[in-house]
């Protein structure tokens, strides 16, 4: 009779967790929350069913895990430029100058997956769209604050909207994904983030930040 130690032990896995997680980010970044299947996952990830469930638990905790793991490995870098520039149109311009390139990468999906990921959410997955619509809210309110900041401190006009110009930046950066995933190059969403920088308010001084 086996021990309950031995029970409890259970067999050792047969695969690398963080191979399969990656391979799970892929999944979900290529297709998307909705449209991956269980099947597709462990097509993906080179493992079975059970060992699935048994390592992540259900789709929606494994999908949890993948966009935390996106947001380590590819998707913090708006949030770092918005935090360690000097200024919000400093912290903008860097975000979609970056984002021009990493949606463009080679050897990934294109876009972004917090953004990708949403698209044809059923009502049966509202919980997963109010997710990742959080985390997209998320980082605009980033901006506002950097943008109010910029107000505060004489960087921007006293009427400058912080809202509506955060809400352009998400704009931008929602629309530079998409264009990515329809073929958009790099030196493209690269025009594109310029264009939209043409557009950031004058200082007060009248001359940009």
């Amino acid at each position: 009779m086996a021990t309950k130690e031995t029970k409890q032990r259970g067999r050792p896995r047969s695969f690398d967790r963080d191979t399969a997680l990656e391979r799970a980010v892929r999944s979900f970044w290529e297709q998307g929350y909705e449209a991956t299947s269980i099947a597709d996952l462990t097509r993906a990830m080179g493992i079975s069913a059970p060992s699935l469930y048994a390592a992540f638990g259900d789709k929606r905790a494994l999908f949890d895990e993948v966009v935390a793991e996106y947001g380590r490995l590819y998707g913090g870098f708006i949030s770092r430029a918005v935090a360690e520039e000097p200024t919000a149109r400093r912290g903008v311009g860097r975000a979609l100058r970056e984002a021009a390139v990493e949606y463009t990468l080679p050897g990934r999906p294109r876009g972004c997956l917090v953004i990708s990921a949403a698209l044809n959410i059923s009502p049966a997955s509202a919980e997963v769209a109010d997710f990742l619509r959080e985390m997209r809210l998320s980082n605009i309110r980033e901006i506002a604050g950097a943008i109010r900041a910029d107000i505060a401190a004489g960087e921007l006009p006293a009427d400058t909207d912080s809202g509506a110009l955060a809400g352009f930046v998400g704009a931008i950066i929602q629309g530079m994904s998409q264009q990515a995933r329809d073929g958009a190059e790099r030196t493209e969403l690269a025009a594109i983030a310029e264009l939209a920088m043409a557009a950031w308010p004058r200082t007060a001084s009248g001359a940009t930040a």
